[in-house]
């Protein structure tokens, strides 16, 4: 078994011991055993990384299935590798993984043993999904990530859970439908299904209005994912009704997914095809930022205004891939890491706020830095990393996004700035009454932060500011990928 099927499949250690485990009240132990089985990822994953940033190139390759249709030979085979976008995905989603894991030790208190069996399952479609090489393997690891998130939403969730968990799956299986057919198609195309194999195929520019119609169906096919406006109600229930472990992973990791595909795919295999949609993508990403930074501002309860934040935030990176140039492309790829990092953040103390507090309804809260004050202080610089602030991993994607929208489209650049200065309003309205509003102790007695909390938001933090004050961190890991898209779009 080669390094990447290795980092993929690694965490079916933990299932199975976890499967031979008695689901006892000894949670303790079935945290500890499913803790140690996310921290294998994570060092495989580092030691992938490490061996990209070395020049070694990580590919897999087997036979798999060849058959013969009419006079034609179509192969599909078990293929996977890595680039710098899918390195630093990878990356992402081990270290969220592992503090979500860690995070579920206070957040989830019912059926602990079977709840991480479903999360190390998760992450092993997730981890299939950045690292396979090949269409239908992708398609294969992409449905495997909506068993897994469906259950833990339908169990595990909130009041509304059901609901949030049929809507997931629905919204979802339209989008893996249309996903698929645009897969057939292609085959049917080339007979193969390789990244590399496909790029090449369509390389020549021929036959625009093919271009066109497949980079429409990958927009609304990965769109549902991201997602785009209007095809995103399914999103709002599941921030606000899953449970925060899992949302850590859902809004940090698996909405990248739609960001990934459309770069990945849309952009790299119908540059053409992108070009003509490109104000069209344009247009919708400034729906997303404006319409999501609008209704956040009018929320009421913390998880709505944070689902609603990243429908605004997933604008950006519509429009820096809208903007078809490094400087954009660059900003979307950013933005992905950018804010998986920081909703992730958001989000586990979300959850810790809900178990001190059973609430994150805003009217209900204020003068919580008199309570808990570190509590307090991570979420405010939460805020100040969703909004932007220089220093920080959002301010790195947000500028480079307009540069690039500017280049091409500058009143789409001009009137996406109002989005930016909602996001301000938003956060700090949300954040500061929250934390420093008019002081009502209603809940007693509150606990701060214990040192597993402080470790596991500190360890989000230190990411976020590494990425924004030292961006060659990913800049010069996308390099590659960047030179390989601008060539096919003329760059």
């Amino acid at each position: 078994m080669g390094t990447l099927s290795l980092l993929v499949f690694s965490p079916a250690i933990g299932i199975l011991a976890l499967l031979m485990t008695r689901n006892s009240d000894n949670n303790q132990r079935t945290h500890v055993l499913a803790l140690l089985s996310s921290f294998i990822p994570l060092l495989l994953s580092i030691f992938v990384f490490a061996l990209f940033q070395g020049g070694n190139q990580l590919e897999e390759r087997v036979s798999w299935i060849t058959f013969q249709v009419a006079e034609r030979t179509l192969t599909l085979d078990y293929e996977l590798a890595v680039d710098g976008f899918s390195v630093l995905l990878i990356i992402l989603t081990t270290v969220v993984s592992l503090l979500a894991i860690l995070s579920a030790r206070w957040m989830v208190n019912k059926d602990l043993n079977l709840f991480f069996i479903f999360m190390l399952f998760l992450e092993i479609g997730t981890l299939g999904v950045f690292s396979a090489h090949n269409l239908i393997l992708f398609f294969v690891f992409f449905e495997i990530t909506l068993i897994p998130m469906f259950f833990l939403i339908g169990k595990w969730g909130g009041t509304d859970r059901e609901e949030a968990a049929f809507r997931y799956i629905i919204y979802n299986g339209l989008g893996s439908m249309l996903l698929l057919l645009a897969i057939a198609v292609i085959f049917i195309n080339v007979g193969n299904t390789n990244f590399s194999v496909v790029a090449d195929f369509f390389s020549g520019g021929e036959q625009k209005r093919f271009q066109a119609g497949m980079a429409i169906a990958l927009l609304l096919a990965f769109g549902v994912k991201l997602p785009i406006f209007p095809l995103h109600s399914w999103m709002v229930k599941v921030h606000v009704h899953a449970p925060p472990a899992l949302v850590m992973i859902h809004a940090g990791v698996l909405l990248k997914i739609g960001a990934y595909g459309l770069i990945k795919f849309g952009v790299f295999f119908f540059p053409e095809g992108f070009e003509i949609l490109a104000p069209v993508i344009a247009i919708l990403g400034l729906i997303n930022l404006l319409y999501g930074a609008f209704l956040a501002f009018r929320q009421t309860e913390l998880r709505a205004v944070l689902a609603y934040s990243s429908i605004s935030h997933m604008g950006l990176i519509l429009l820096g891939v809208a903007a078809l140039n490094e400087a954009g492309i660059q900003g979307a790829i950013f933005q992905a890491v950018s804010h998986g990092l920081i909703s992730a953040l958001f989000f586990l103390l979300v959850g810790i706020l809900l178990v001190r507090t059973q609430t994150t309804h805003l009217k209900r809260l204020s003068g919580l830095a008199r309570l808990t004050p570190l509590l307090a202080g991570y979420f405010l610089v939460a805020a100040l990393a969703g909004l932007g602030l220089p220093g920080m991993s959002g301010f790195v994607s947000e500028f480079t996004v307009f540069l690039g929208i500017f280049k091409t489209m500058p009143v789409i650049g001009a009137i996406g700035t109002l989005g930016l200065i909602m996001t301000v309003v938003y956060f700090l309205r949300a954040i500061l009454n929250m934390t420093f509003g008019s002081y009502r102790n209603t809940f007693g007695n509150l606990k701060d932060l214990r040192t597993e909390e402080v470790i596991s938001a500190t360890i989000l933090l230190l990411c976020i500011i590494g990425i924004g004050i030292f961006p060659n961190s990913v800049a010069l890991t996308i390099q590659q990928t960047l030179e390989t898209i601008l060539v096919g779009i003329g760059g």
